[in-house]
């Protein structure tokens, strides 16, 4: 009796951890739905929007029901419409729901507009102050690199891109560095999706040599771009990190070949590591440079 009694004892302390697991998952989910059952549509909409665009990978609808507290039709019904918006979109391998062009281009639109009164636009200014070049910050989208914040340089021959401008990832400094910067197989799947379009003598148009190109930029963490986007124009750029070790975007200076070579555009790297740090801190504190 007694070694009954400790082995239905033992059982019983073996399953407690797994029973408090499961209620902390269920107060959770009761949580979530306490969270959204008051919100509209809209705000159930926002919720979905909002647990996608923070996730690491495609969500399915059992994820989203779990994280958002919502019923299934419920969550169907809204993640339809978002699809048929151009908010959301089923990703390629059809294993869950992702941002959508629409969202992304909201996303970018309002950083960009937002930019002139960002903490972000700031530190670039004293980049651009310092080398008296222009100075930019940039995100890989796909194949392209669009910039978020832009500071021209105070001189005639000034290069006129504008927040929001989307420029080809293989051939400019931000996205050969944030290409470098991929794990390999992303790389490699990157480098096979996207046009290697020649815009320049320099440009690299070969894979295998991009490739290779890109190994040297992952070793020194800093892209060039020696005349191979624009004839005349050469750029340097170093990566923004944020605390949690991701690669946010890059800061690029670029400037006419015919005012500094890319040698002396070198020289500005210090500057714009001490920049890039600044600007890090600032996804710190809110997971967006602003």
């Amino acid at each position: 009796m007694e070694g009954r009694a400790m082995t239905e004892s033992t059982e019983t302390n073996l399953q407690t951890p797994a029973g408090e697991e499961e209620r902390d998952q269920a107060a959770r989910r009761a949580s979530a739905s306490n969270d959204t059952v008051h919100l509209g549509a809209m705000g159930k909409a926002f919720a979905i929007l909002e647990a996608i665009a923070n996730a690491k990978q495609p969500l399915t609808m059992t994820d989203l029901v779990r994280t958002c507290g919502l019923t299934k039709p419920t969550a169907h019904r809204i993640t339809t419409m978002l699809a048929e918006m151009g908010y959301l979109a089923r990703e390629p391998l059809k294993r869950g729901l992702i941002e959508g062009p629409r969202l992304i281009s909201l996303a970018l639109s309002t950083l960009a507009t937002a930019a002139p009164r960002s903490r972000r636009h700031a530190i670039l200014r004293s980049v651009s102050e310092k080398t008296g070049e222009t100075c930019n910050f940039g995100v890989l989208v796909g194949s392209e690199v669009v910039y978020l914040d832009r500071v021209e340089a105070k001189w005639p021959l000034a290069l006129r891109f504008e927040a929001g401008s989307r420029v080809p990832a293989h051939c400019t400094a931000i996205g050969k560095l944030l290409l470098a910067l991929l794990p390999a197989h992303e790389r490699a799947a990157a480098i096979a999706s996207m046009p290697l379009t020649r815009l320049t003598t320099r440009t690299i148009t070969d894979p295998v040599k991009l490739n290779e190109a890109l190994e040297r930029i992952n070793r020194t963490r800093i892209g060039i771009d020696d005349e191979e986007f624009i004839e005349g124009v050469v750029c340097v750029s170093v990566p923004v990190i944020a605390k949690s070790g991701q690669v946010v975007g890059g800061i690029a200076v670029s400037a006419p070949a015919a005012r500094i070579s890319i040698q002396e555009a070198l020289s500005f790297v210090p500057i714009m590591h001490d920049a890039a740090q600044r600007l890090s801190a600032t996804y710190s504190d809110s997971r967006a440079a602003s």
